[in-house]
């Protein structure tokens, strides 16, 4: 029996990472510069995200659970996975299909809601955080403290605290604002593990293209 049993733990496929759907502290809403994850990475993918028509600012990467410390992800869930049209809809703020897919699937997967609810929830979130309209009318590239762009944030949503946003750069481009909320989308203080402000004082900003 023990030889059995050894050969069927290898022969089933693993799960994902394990955790269990729902059980999260608070969710992180990832806001990310268009222009500055098509110079990084995006354009040398030819990905439709860096379509100029597309006009894209401030995209959802996505909206994480959290835990105070960590965070789930890839968790057995018995909900279905989302349609293609269902991801496809999502791409006016989160700038591809393929995206919604992989967010759902890394985190949708662990909040306990449907993946109709989630992207609902995930639009919301997105509606809730004012993006300042000053970085939409940048003409050139920019230098900046990554501490301006928390600071910009800030004054566009008062209800806001600066422990509940975060900046975080990527080879010297402004790369991500991050928000946090409670599982009702009111702003919270972030964890500790998530609080990882940049410290730049010369960021790279792309204006919109």
């Amino acid at each position: 029996m023990r030889w059995f049993m050894l050969w069927l733990l290898t022969a089933l496929p693993a799960h994902s990472k394990g955790e269990v759907a729902g059980e999260f502290d608070y969710y992180v809403l990832s806001l990310s510069w268009s222009a500055n994850w098509c110079a990084l990475e995006g354009d040398a993918r030819n990905s439709p995200q860096c379509d100029e028509s597309k006009n894209h600012g401030w995209i959802m990467h996505g909206l994480w659970p959290q835990f105070h410390r960590g965070y789930p992800s890839y968790c057995r869930t018995s909900n279905q996975p989302p349609s293609r049209g269902m991801t496809n809809d999502m791409a006016d703020i989160m700038g591809t299909s393929g995206l919604a897919w992989h967010q759902w699937k890394k985190h949708g997967s662990c909040t306990g809601l449907s993946a109709t609810k989630y992207f609902e929830l995930s639009r919301e979130a997105y509606e809730k955080a004012q993006r300042p309209e000053v970085f939409r009318k940048l003409p050139n590239a920019v230098k900046l403290p990554a501490s301006v762009v928390e600071e910009a944030f800030l004054k566009a949503n008062p209800t806001m605290e600066p422990d509940g946003i975060t900046v975080t750069c990527n080879q010297g481009y402004i790369q991500e604002v991050r928000i946090c909320f409670s599982q009702d989308l009111s702003p919270v203080p972030c964890g500790q593990d998530a609080v990882r402000d940049c410290r730049l004082k010369d960021a790279l900003f792309e204006p919109m293209r």
